[in-house]
């Protein structure tokens, strides 16, 4: 495994759609293994191609909880409902912050790392982190979304996406 470089905005990479996943081999299970390691080294609790570099649909996932780490390849998202409004971060805009409303309910489809799809329902925060995520795979940044950016000191536990 390998800590990967964080591209940083600005960069085309971070505002292009990415390009579907069509090989599922060991150098998927490479990039999603360099993923994961890179994420936990620069603390976030999210992680897509784009943000290092590669033109391609895939976004790892894992906020410390019972789900684990989700790896999403090809990640569709299916339906959402309800809303919710919070902080988010991006490790590609270290040290910025900003209120974010999204839908609270996310449903999702997409492969593994074997290229087996499968589908995922979650709420609150972890719906939260895929759809940032799924986001960046279209091109879309947070800052895009955000209503108000946030001081240092309102600022007690937010992990970047």
């Amino acid at each position: 495994m390998a800590i990967r470089k964080i591209v940083i905005h600005p960069a085309d990479i971070l505002e292009q759609t990415c390009t579907e996943v069509v090989k599922f081999d060991r150098k998927l299970a490479k990039i999603l293994d360099d993923m994961y390691d890179t994420m936990i080294e620069y603390d976030g609790v999210g992680l897509a191609a784009p943000q290092i570099g590669l033109d391609e649909r895939i976004a790892i996932v894992d906020i410390d909880d019972e789900q684990g780490t989700i790896e999403m390849i090809n990640p569709r998202i299916l339906k959402t409902s309800g809303e919710q409004t919070g902080p988010e971060g991006c490790l590609s805009f270290p040290g910025l912050f900003g209120e974010v409303t999204r839908p609270d309910f996310v449903k999702i489809e997409a492969f593994d790392r074997k290229g087996r799809k499968y589908a995922l329902e979650a709420e609150g925060f972890l719906a939260r982190a895929i759809q940032h995520e799924i986001d960046h795979l279209d091109g879309i940044l947070f800052t895009t979304k955000v209503t108000r950016y946030l001081e240092e000191d309102e600022l007690k536990g937010v992990e970047s996406e």
